[in-house]
Formats: structure tokens, C-alpha cells, sequence
């Protein structure tokens, strides 16, 4: 292992991340809305990532692939002729095998470590990946991704933003001060900029960290969802009002991007490799 970042990933992805009980992971059991009437609306944010990608192409690079675990993911190299899977737990390749099949390539380890070629993907996607990267070599992931991907072809990130509205909302005084009174004494302090409860490594740089790649690439910033998913189920019921709110929260993403992709958790970072 590189650095204890990686290797607490690891850990966790190798022992308890993907194991399945009831058709869902154990990774999508803690950080996801699998409620019924959240579906179409998260369905929908997956999508989103196929907007970018391109057409059709010869390779696309998956980097933290995964088991592949939801059916929008499977969707995104459809056109493709290879998927590249690269992630550190061989029983998510093996899993992501039994679904791409004969289409995929399956590579077991450190995206550091792993040699691939210059100029060789059509694109590369890394899905909530970046931020459990050490902080100090996230950069030097991203300018890896973009190495290997061809001249004027997207590298798409989901990332997460540490300023949001909801972060603002608990370091408010009132709320800390309410949060005080009500704090069990033994209840841990929560940490309003952390989305793993400590199992996971997780540091978000602030979305302007991202205009240091304007040097290999053009860097555009959309939404790709708005909410963790512990909040979005606070805050939305599972109901036919909450299936309305989801609607609703969509086209807003989709009227007002800019206002999204500040004050809201999860932007969706298109890096296009310049020539």
C-alpha cells in the first residue's frame, strides 16, 4: 500500500464494502437512498454521467470500478468496445466480470501503480473516488487519468463539495449551540465535512481546487446530485410528496447548475483534455 489512505480503502472493500445481502452492498446500504421513492430520482443522477461521455469509443478507463453496482453504471461504456476496471478489490472485479463479461479488461490493484499507456482512453470515469485519495496526491491521480485519456476526450469526476449550505447551516451558531444541549456525553463530535463515519478516508478540496487543471484540460462543473444520502433522507420523505419533491429537485439542478454545483454536495467535474 501506498499510503494509510489507500489502505484503509482497502481494508474495507476487501473485507466488508462489497458484501451483499438482500441484492444491496454494503457500501450502498450506508451511503446510498435505496427508498423507493428516491429511485427515479438518484436512476436519473447516475445518468447524468452518460451526457459527457462520448458517443462511442474504442476504450474507456473505469478507475475505482467497483462491482459495477448499479445498472446506470453498466450503461456508460454500452458503445465502447473495451471497459478498463481498475479497483483495489479483486472480489468487486470479479463481481464487475460476471456482468461486463468478454467486454472487459480487469486490472487488480493501486491506480499508482497500475502502467497504462499515454493517449490511449476515449474516455475515464472515477465515481466517488478522488476525495478517499490522500489529499496531498489527488492531483496527482487526476493528472494520471488525464495522461492516458486521448487529446480532446472528457476525464468525468463525481466529486464532493466541502462548503455546502447544509455544512454552513450546522457551523451556524444556533445550531452548534442546540446541537450542545442535546448531545449525549458520550456521542462523539460530528464532523459536518465528513461522509464516512470514519471508516473511509475522506478529504474534498474546495471546487476552485479544480482550476489548477486548467493548464491540460478545460474544466467544467455541473451537478451531479445534491444531497448525501443521510440528509436527503432527513429531509425528503418516501412518499408520493417525496417522489414530487425529487422532481422537482432535478429540474432545479438542471434550470439553475451554477447555484447547484456551489452550495450543494456532489458536482460532476468534466475535465476535456486539451491538444
Amino acid at each position: 500500500m501506498t499510503n494509510q489512505a489507500e489502505a484503509k480503502v482497502s481494508q474495507f472493500y476487501n473485507t466488508l464494502g462489497w458484501e451483499t445481502e438482500d441484492g444491496h452492498t454494503e457500501d450502498a446500504r450506508r451511503w446510498e437512498d435505496l427508498r423507493a421513492h428516491a429511485q427515479d430520482y438518484v436512476s436519473k443522477c447516475r445518468r447524468r454521467v452518460l451526457e459527457h461521455i462520448p458517443a462511442s469509443g474504442t476504450n474507456l478507463l473505469d478507475m475505482a470500478s467497483g462491482p459495477i453496482q448499479y445498472p446506470e453504471y453498466l450503461e456508460y461504456s454500452r458503445n465502447f468496445e473495451k471497459r478498463y476496471c481498475v479497483d483495489l478489490s479483486a472480489q468487486a472485479l470479479e463481481s464487475a466480470r460476471k456482468k461486463v463479461g468478454d467486454h472487459g479488461v480487469f486490472l487488480p490493484g493501486s491506480f499508482f501503480d497500475i502502467p497504462l499507456d499515454d493517449d490511449f482512453f476515449d474516455c475515464a470515469i472515477s465515481l466517488h473516488t478522488i476525495y478517499h485519495i490522500d489529499k496531498d496526491r489527488q492531483e496527482e491521480a487526476v493528472r494520471k487519468l488525464l495522461r492516458v485519456t486521448k487529446p480532446g476526450q472528457p476525464v468525468i469526476i463525481v466529486y464532493s463539495n466541502p462548503h455546502t449550505f447544509i455544512v454552513a447551516l450546522k457551523s451556524s451558531l444556533p445550531v452548534r449551540l442546540l446541537r450542545r444541549r442535546r448531545r449525549h456525553p458520550n456521542q462523539h463530535k460530528d464532523n459536518a465535512g465528513k461522509a464516512d463515519d470514519g471508516v473511509l478516508y475522506f478529504h474534498a478540496h474546495p471546487i476552485d481546487w479544480w482550476n489548477r487543471f486548467n493548464d491540460v484540460a478545460s474544466v467544467k462543473i455541473v451537478p451531479w446530485r445534491s444531497f448525501r444520502s443521510e440528509h436527503q433522507k432527513r429531509l425528503v420523505p418516501n412518499n408520493r410528496i417525496g417522489h414530487e419533491m425529487f422532481a422537482m429537485l432535478f429540474a432545479l439542478e438542471q434550470r439553475f447548475p451554477n447555484f447547484f454545483v456551489k452550495h450543494f454536495q456532489y458536482p460532476m467535474i468534466i475535465l476535456t483534455k486539451k491538444a
